[in-house]
């Protein structure tokens, strides 16, 4: 059995804030209702869910920068709270957008900089500096300002900055948001190299199919509370005997979704706008008693390709939680 390297038992945080702009009263949101999870060395471990579920926030509690209320967290056998200053030199942390970089030095000096909050030995800096800008593939643009870099660059420059000390654990929360498809393929294959050499990584996304690529298990939240957690191919076979009808529609109505939404044997509907057409993707065990009940509501002059599908995990996702992924 492989070695486990982060053990979460029945965490709970509850944030407390006041309502009201006259007459104030104190509110308690519980951001995490007993969250119970283990996480085993070299995994790439997806922590998924809607926006407000305690993805970020059991995040933070990971990384030292909270406390829980009550339960117990063990990173690589320390105790974060008891503990940090032992479990931070192992550990870090990339946030999603473009922050915890200083724009007006290049990117070498970015990774210099940091490099000496970690007390790495300046006699080491130069080639660890240097090896992290080529697995990134920034070598070329060391000594040039960040500022002049593009999103996708940026990131690939806070992966390099995540991996200055050499950290048995990366936490990522939301890495490729706002990455065009290239940048965040880029990203992706960053993070598989890094995962080979055996680098453990907990991730957050709200991209399924980045998480079906990624992760080894991946664990779904809700309000607080942990839904299920498992491989993705596992996850998949949950929705065995589902079929997902998908249409490419030339013109359709906000009313004509509704319609298709409501008709027997569909269990959910979800539609991607673009500037030709809409996709729509209906959820179904019945798609042979679906399809004629779509031709009938639908111009069939409008649909431009009609396929039957497998699930996909966005699929799983919209079963166990509710709502759209993303």
């Amino acid at each position: 059995m492989s070695e486990t390297v982060i053990t979460v038992s029945n965490v709970k945080r509850v944030y407390k804030t006041e309502v009201g702009m006259f007459k104030k009263t104190k509110k308690e949101v519980e951001a995490l209702k007993g969250i119970s999870f283990s996480i085993h060395k070299g995994e790439i471990f997806g922590l998924l869910g809607p926006n407000g579920a305690g993805k970020t926030t059991m995040i933070k509690l990971l990384t030292t920068m909270l406390i829980p209320d009550s339960g117990t967290i063990s990173i690589l056998g320390m105790d974060p709270v008891t503990q940090h200053m032992k479990v931070r030199p192992h550990i870090n942390f990339i946030l999603g957008g473009e922050r915890n970089l200083y724009w007006r030095l290049s990117a070498y000096d970015n990774l210099a900089y940091f490099a000496d909050l970690y007390k790495v030995p300046r006699q080491e800096q130069k080639n660890r500096i240097l090896e992290l800008l080529e697995l990134v593939g920034l070598a070329d643009v060391a000594h040039q300002r960040v500022e002049t870099f593009s999103k996708g660059m940026k990131q690939r420059l806070q992966i390099a900055r995540g991996l200055i000390n050499r950290p048995y654990i990366l936490f990522l929360d939301e890495p490729s948001i706002g990455l065009d498809p290239v940048s965040a393929r880029k990203l992706r294959d960053i993070l598989l190299k890094l995962n080979e050499q055996g680098t453990t990584i907990l991730l957050t996304t709200h991209y399924m199919y980045e998480a079906d690529e990624l992760c080894d298990r991946i664990a779904f939240i809700d309000k607080g509370e942990l839904i299920t957690v498992d491989t993705p191919e596992n996850m998949k076979r949950q929705t065995a005997g589902v079929s997902i009808i998908e249409c490419k529609l030339t013109d359709v109505s906000a009313s004509m979704i509704e319609e298709l939404s409501r008709l027997p044997h569909v269990r959910h509907v979800k539609h991607e706008q673009d500037e030709i057409m809409t996709t729509v993707r209906l959820q179904t065990e019945m798609p042979q008693a679906v399809i004629p009940e779509i031709y009938k509501l639908v111009d069939e002059m409008s649909i431009s390709d009609l396929a039957i599908m497998q699930p996909t995990l966005e699929d799983v996702y919209v079963q166990l939680v509710g709502g759209d992924a993303q």
